[in-house]
């Protein structure tokens, strides 16, 4: 079991991008083996089709090449911890990108020029390197990190959809389930519930009285799969629960009103 957070989680930086890259591959590949009717399935994304959800992915990971090609803000103006929590107020905007992306594109040609695209930004560009970004200016680091969380999220959604198994990248679930359950501490400030997403994250949230030894009073457990959907609002707390997904005891050990932490 890991131990909990205390101070701002560092990522490394080698495995984050490989993360990106694998995880891109294994979509690329679940696309790429849609049948035209598979392209044309409704997903749980507000009336998004497959189609237009493989064109957001690709969207999602080519933003890099695009971002790495205009010049570089002068100063940070977000940093990786409130990404999550800023992604809401862009949402209508992605929506009408998205469609348009998809409409115009074939996926093929899209996902081998977003791969080979990416492929040849990385390795030239630090990530103390600012970029644009639709929320304000971040490290390429950081901003690397939210795309995993991207990949993982929408992998979820690909084969939710379609009922593909594309697999996850273990570095990538990992970064993902990270940054929201780090998210969710930065929502909810505190230490009265520790919340576990084993093995990759345990994070104190929550205002009330701190524990300070032994197993603390409020405590909730689940997987990393349904903790992402938890906090992207895929799953319900309530239906998490009543599955037993989550494992919740204490009388503050209740996230319903935290989430989803990621718009």
């Amino acid at each position: 079991m890991p131990t909990a957070r205390k101070r701002t989680r560092s990522y490394d930086s080698a495995k984050t991008r490989a993360a990106v890259l694998t995880q891109f591959g294994h979509v690329r590949a679940g696309v790429l083996a849609l049948t035209p009717e598979q392209l044309v399935r409704p997903t749980r994304l507000g009336g998004w089709t497959v189609r237009e959800l493989a064109a957001h992915i690709a969207m999602a990971v080519g933003s890099v090449i695009r971002y790495l090609g205009e010049p570089e803000p002068a100063t940070q103006e977000l940093r990786l911890l409130d990404w999550p929590l800023a992604t809401a107020s862009a949402a209508g905007q992605v929506d009408e990108d998205t469609r348009a992306l998809a409409a115009s594109s074939d996926l093929a040609e899209l996902y081998a020029r977003t791969e080979a695209g990416i492929a040849a930004a990385l390795p030239g560009a630090a990530d103390e390197r600012l970029v644009p970004t639709r929320f304000g200016a971040m490290r390429l680091g950081d901003f690397l990190v939210t795309r995993t969380v991207e990949l993982v999220v929408h992998t979820d959604d690909l084969n939710d959809a379609t009922g593909l198994a594309v697999p996850y990248d273990r570095q990538a679930l990992a970064a993902c389930t990270r940054l929201l359950a780090d998210a969710l501490a930065v929502k909810a400030p505190g230490g009265s519930v520790e919340m576990r997403v084993p093995p990759y994250a345990v994070v104190q949230c929550v205002e009330g009285p701190r524990h300070t030894r032994g197993t603390p009073p409020n405590v909730i457990e689940t997987d990393p799969l349904t903790w992402i959907r938890l906090a992207t609002g895929r799953t319900a707390w309530a239906e998490a629960l009543d599955t037993a997904q989550v494992h919740a005891s204490g009388e503050r050990a209740d996230l319903s009103a935290l989430l989803p932490v990621l718009g």
